[in-house]
């Protein structure tokens, strides 16, 4: 570098930039607005791979340039789950304000991890938005995560230290003689045994409960489990809820659950990644009855509130607890009497995360710019979306639903002998034609087609349109 180059990274001309920035976010907003004309997804030709194979660069290039980049080699290659029929996995849509949210979040660049700043403040008020929709109390604490897979190994470790103290983070669990079992539903996500591992109990130690007809967990086989385990000598401490299972979107009975837990003073944590979001739809929430009295909840604001990705949530009625967990006395995180460093409970001492983004400030412009009337309203829309495409699957003669629609996902097939191999291959088919995109799960050890209706624009003739796809893709029958 010459001594007369530019030793800061600002722009040399703030205008220049200033036209490059507004040409991006114009690029961005056709993009979204575009949605329709365009593939749901394409793949990336060979030559466009090759683009990122190239090596590290030493020199500087114009951003007007790499932007053109990214509008040539990125932009028309990603995922597709804006597009209204994206259905293969419970993927958030996003939203035009969440992305002005999530530029403004960029420019401020606020570390989220503690100090005595506004964005701390706005994600205390996320956090009381959270208590009031699910009717846990005020006091409760929450924390932002990447997604309910980190939000339920949060919450496990909170259940972990009410069991066994604050002193198991540094004994740890070789100083513990009881051994300790949860329980959640045979559909409940794998990361749930996932958190058991990471958590150093051990995914064997998860009872995964059977399922009533609707896929949902059976209170009785719980309360068997727990009494079984008691008396061969171990220890519950746990048991989880699921509030929109990923494979179907089957809902626990979390009442009669939380009615199972107390009776052994378990805790009760609710996984709602895809569902507990619902509360803030009139005609959704009685589904969540119970919900109320879950010790915490894991939720994620980038599924069916179409928060741009990541923004996870877990939320925990035991604020002390919670802050047992994970608060250090580590000297760099000292608190004072004034000034930045000033004494508060900061989102460091609630996970294990220093360095953090600033997701509330998209959650809470989601929530400010629609509110939760029209936010929950959309919610209800998919899960009517849902059932019009079920009736329409069954109504073909051509296709069989294979699980109960209980919110907004649909398990189905083709009727015929090879199902098993035909439902892959039009999947595959649908993916490639760049018409739609579901996606394939097993349900009893058979493939079947699911697709997701979580898109706020997702319509019933967007559905219409989906079987028309799929017939024009069943393999020919002569």
């Amino acid at each position: 570098m010459k001594a007369t180059d530019k030793l800061d990274l600002d722009p040399a001309d703030w205008d220049a930039f200033r036209a490059v920035g507004h040409q991006a976010l114009d690029a961005m907003i056709d993009h979204l607005r575009s949605l329709r004309e365009r593939p749901v997804w394409r793949e990336a030709p060979d030559e466009v791979r090759a683009a990122f194979r190239a090596p590290l660069p030493d020199a500087p290039r114009e951003l007007g340039d790499v932007v053109a980049d990214i509008d040539r080699l990125i932009r028309p290659y990603v995922t597709g789950n804006p597009h209204p029929l994206f259905m293969g996995w419970v993927h958030g849509a996003g939203t035009p304000a969440g992305m002005i949210a999530e530029m403004i979040a960029a420019g401020l660049n606020a570390n989220c991890g503690g100090r005595n700043h506004i964005g701390l403040e706005v994600e205390r008020q996320v956090t009381r938005w959270v208590a009031q929709s699910l009717g846990l109390p005020a006091s409760s604490s929450g924390l932002f995560v990447t997604g309910s897979s980190m939000a339920n190994f949060i919450a496990l470790l909170v259940a972990r230290t009410r069991l066994l103290g604050p002193s198991v983070r540094q004994s740890g669990l070789q100083a513990v003689p009881q051994r300790l079992t949860a329980y959640a539903s045979a559909e409940a996500h794998q990361c749930i045994g996932q958190a058991m591992e990471l958590a150093g109990l051990g995914s064997d130690q998860l009872r995964l409960i059977a399922t009533d007809d609707r896929r949902a967990m059976r209170p009785d086989a719980l309360a068997q489990a727990i009494e079984t385990d008691i008396a061969a000598g171990w220890t519950p401490f746990l048991v989880v809820a699921t509030a929109g299972t990923v494979n179907t979107g089957a809902l626990d009975p979390i009442a009669a659950i939380a009615d199972v837990a107390a009776a052994r003073a378990l805790w009760l944590h609710v996984d709602g990644a895809i569902g507990a979001v619902a509360s803030l739809s009139t005609e959704l929430r009685p589904l969540l009855g119970g919900i109320e009295r879950a010790d915490s909840v894991a939720l994620d604001f980038h599924k069916w509130m179409h928060v741009p990705y990541d923004a996870g949530f877990v939320i925990v009625r035991d604020a002390k607890l919670h802050l047992q967990t994970f608060s250090s006395e580590a000297v760099y995180l000292s608190r004072a009497d004034a000034g930045l460093a000033r004494r508060d409970v900061w989102p460091c001492d609630l996970g294990p995360d220093l360095s953090r983004g600033f997701r509330a400030l998209k959650t809470w412009v989601t929530l400010q710019t629609f509110g939760a009337e029209r936010l929950g309203a959309c919610m209800a829309r998919c899960c009517d979306v849902a059932r019009h495409l079920a009736e329409r699957l069954e109504a073909s003669g051509l296709f069989t639903v294979h699980a109960p629609v209980t919110l907004n996902i649909v398990c189905f097939g083709v009727r015929a002998a090879d199902a098993d191999t035909v439902n892959p291959r039009l999947v595959e088919a649908l993916h490639v034609s760049g018409e739609a995109a579901p996606s394939l799960t097993y349900l009893d050890g058979r493939p079947v087609i699911r697709a997701a209706i979580v898109n706020h624009r997702t319509t019933r003739a967007d559905m219409d349109d989906f079987v028309a796809a799929l017939r024009r893709h069943l393999p020919h029958r002569g």
